[in-house]
């Protein structure tokens, strides 16, 4: 499957606005928000031995059927390029919590099982990970707001999958 499209930039006009302040305000809290987010989940997965990456990858193995998915399917769940995913596969494979292997339905394709060692490690981290997003994201807000942060960035994914993002 294709990469993502990336839209192309819009072209600056004359009457162009801009964001209000509100807007802005916003905008950049939600930016910095979310990537202050991203590295603390990732610093303490890693003392946990695993990057968010790679832990994403084994927790979306965890809940396939039979603990197995197909490489660019796992690509596309994640929102990871390939070869991205071929490198944290790798990683996990050196670490025997993933195995590579043709796919079983027209062998064309690559897939990844995870193992026992894989599952143990998932369970391991997803306890290290749920208290993460709980401290550091459910337990910032109250429940309501957090309802509606998940159902707008429940819109924006539809948006950008409908438009720009074809798995």
């Amino acid at each position: 499957m294709p990469e993502p499209a990336v839209p192309e930039a819009a072209t600056p006009q004359t009457d162009a606005s801009w964001l209000t302040d509100d807007e802005q305000a916003a905008w950049r809290a939600y930016l910095r928000g979310s990537r202050l987010l991203e590295f603390v989940l990732d610093a303490e997965l890693q003392r946990a031995g695993m990057s968010l990456a790679e832990y994403e990858l084994l927790s979306m193995l965890s809940e396939a059927p039979g603990h197995v998915m197909r490489m660019s399917r796992l690509a596309d769940l994640t929102v990871q390029s390939r070869s991205r995913v071929t490198h944290s596969a790798t990683r996990l494979e050196r670490r025997g919590w993933v195995e590579r292997r043709k796919a079983v339905d027209d062998g064309r394709g690559i897939e990844l099982k995870l193992t026992d060692e894989g599952w143990a490690a998932v369970q391991d981290a997803a306890r290290v990970h749920v208290a993460s997003v709980q401290n550091h994201l459910i337990r910032q807000m109250d429940p309501q707001l957090f309802a509606s942060l998940g159902e707008a960035m429940s819109s924006v994914r539809d948006h950008l999958l409908g438009v720009h993002y074809n798995p």
